[in-house]
């Protein structure tokens, strides 16, 4: 076996073990987080719980916010060897990470102070329809949830990511005007192409579209940017701009729309048998985790079903990127690059694609696009 041999074979090697180990430990931190759920419905706790949060406090909006403090607490200290594992030690492992213990602390816990504000918004919002609408809950909900995503998405850009990752206009004239014009073909106006310090926290790369209407910018990691030539880059953005011009993001979320109403429904229909065993009224709010519980079978039964027109988008916007750019060689090559970069399992079994895979795996997207150069 030649030299180039054995060091493919032990890249593979290497990718597969990393993928294998990265999803056996996300599996197992959701089953630890299912059954802790589970215990804590059964046995009681729930109901016990609350019954000492409303010796002290009276008020029911204070007694959710604590109640759902305290679980929130648990259930964090009891997953976080599993997501330090994942998270960082993996990582290092691998020498993909180029964060320090301290470093990663902080980054989990400046997404600690922008989530947990955001989650006790919605919660309160939703705990005031459960009571205010106890029949209609989900419906109201649902809709108040769409909404509030489409904000978040237009201010995300400008308000959340700067929090995590200093921007800076692509200070690359040719590349900017190569991107502008590929955007211009597809009708899509930018507010800008960014540059990000990705590299402060992992040596993977990455690059996406984010925001809505004025806020809607291309931001690219200084990784991809290292790692990938003009054309390369060119390539992937235009499989992107392929799900835009394809209307995947608007089918996506009207996807998304139908199946948050319907698990929400789902969730309202199954809670109203079973919240009596709980507490006497549906905003009980020792019976609010079960609806967490139906939520999570709900979300494992919908999410292979989401993949599948996820993978045909997938490819979709591949052959668009193909038509855009002239070629398939630059999209091979790029795609290949960042498979190394990322340490992805190019030939994951078809098993684990079918179910968890939201993209078709890079050998077959590879494959797939050498086969039309023939």
């Amino acid at each position: 076996m030649s030299n180039k041999e054995q060091r493919m074979n032990s890249i593979v090697t290497k990718e597969k073990r990393y993928n294998n180990l990265k999803l056996l430990f996300s599996f197992t931190e959701f089953c630890v987080g299912l059954i802790f759920l589970i215990i804590i419905l059964k046995s009681g706790y729930t109901i016990n719980l609350e019954a000492f949060i409303r010796s002290s406090i009276s008020n029911d909006y204070g007694v959710l916010i604590i109640f759902i403090g305290i679980i929130g607490l648990f259930e964090g200290l009891i997953l976080f060897p599993l997501s330090f594992i994942s998270e960082f030690l993996l990582e290092h492992h691998f020498k993909l990470s180029n964060q320090s213990f301290f470093k990663w602390i902080l980054e989990k816990s400046k997404g600690l102070l922008v989530s947990i504000p955001l989650m006790l918004f919605l919660l309160v919002i939703f705990y005031f329809l459960l009571r205010t609408f106890p029949e209609m809950w989900w419906l109201v909900l649902g809709t108040v949830m769409i909404f509030f995503s489409i904000i978040l998405s237009k201010l995300a850009p400008i308000l959340i990511f700067p929090l995590f990752f200093k921007f800076s206009k692509l200070d690359e004239p040719e590349l900017t005007e190569n991107i502008n014009v590929l955007c211009k073909k597809v009708g899509m106006n930018l507010d800008g192409v960014f540059k990000f310090d990705l590299s402060k926290n992992t040596k993977k790369g990455n690059a996406a579209f984010t925001g809505i209407g004025k806020t809607k910018r291309i931001i690219l990691g200084d990784t991809l940017l290292e790692n990938l030539t003009n054309n390369e880059i060119i390539a992937v953005l235009a499989h992107e701009l392929g799900h835009f011009k394809l209307k995947h993001i608007w089918k996506g979320m009207t996807l998304g729309v139908i199946s948050t109403y319907l698990g929400l429904f789902l969730v309202s229909v199954i809670y109203s048998k079973y919240y009596t065993s709980f507490g006497p009224s549906p905003w009980s709010v020792a019976a609010l985790p079960l609806m967490g519980l139906i939520l999570t079978l709900y979300g494992v039964i919908v999410s292979p079903v989401t993949n599948i027109l996820s993978r045909f988008h997938e490819r979709q916007a591949d052959d668009y990127a193909v038509k855009l750019c002239g070629n398939a060689k630059d999209l091979i090559t790029g795609l290949d690059k960042l498979s190394e970069q990322n340490l992805s399992d190019k030939d994951p079994h078809p098993i684990i694609e079918f179910l968890f895979y939201s993209h078709p795996s890079t050998g077959k997207r590879i494959l797939r696009l050498q086969q039309k150069t023939i």
